[in-house]
């Protein structure tokens, strides 16, 4: 079982309904999660067909926003961003010009940069995406597609084709780099540019 709180701290305060979800349940439920959490958010949020966005929050021209989707307190959307099938954004998140969000949470403080992709995953917080990061969540080239995770030098089975990263909080994932799926890294994680992380052999 993994522990999400082991990796983003006070996440379960967060989500507290999801504790005993995996990150990959969570990921393929999200739509259903993110409309559920948008019942019970204030009037500090402008709410129209399901996308919540914080009166203090910054979207440039040009932004995609599809339903559902949270936008938190001063985050910054830039120019042309494009958030598709359930996305979350704490507090203070940075999105740059071009990105593409898919059925994702990204914790508060996390900054990604510009052109990054970002599928299926859970971003902590204090994380920062360097340009044309990617985040991938479906295995393309493989004749089986579901996807397995490296946790504790066990091979965990997700049953899932569609699942991206579970990243720990202040990690540092530099320009150009690849999160191959079902890629699981610990708080502090620092991943070079243009390297790519494949925790699971196909």
């Amino acid at each position: 079982m993994i522990h999400i709180d082991d990796y983003i701290n006070d996440f379960s305060l967060l989500f507290s309904n999801l504790t005993n979800l995996q990150p990959w349940n969570i990921t393929d439920n999200l739509k259903e999660i993110i409309k559920k959490t948008i019942l019970t958010l204030d009037d500090n949020y402008t709410i129209k067909d399901n996308v919540a966005i914080h009166k203090t929050a910054t979207i440039e021209n040009g932004v995609t926003i599809k339903s559902p989707a949270i936008i938190g307190e001063n985050c910054y959307v830039g120019a042309h961003a494009y958030f598709r099938e359930g996305v979350y954004l704490g507090n203070s998140v940075k999105i740059g010009p071009g990105c593409e969000i898919k059925n994702s949470i990204i914790c508060s403080l996390t900054a990604v940069a510009h052109f990054n992709y970002i599928g299926n995953s859970i971003i902590g917080s204090n994380i920062n995406f360097e340009a044309g990061s990617i985040a991938a969540n479906h295995y393309n080239e493989r004749a089986i597609k579901k996807i397995s995770v490296l946790y504790n030098d066990e091979i965990i089975e997700t049953g899932s084709e569609k699942f991206g990263s579970l990243v720990g909080d202040n990690s540092k994932i530099g320009a150009n780099a690849v999160l191959s799926p079902g890629t699981i890294l610990k708080k502090n994680t620092i991943v070079k540019r243009l390297e790519l992380i494949e925790q699971v052999k196909g």
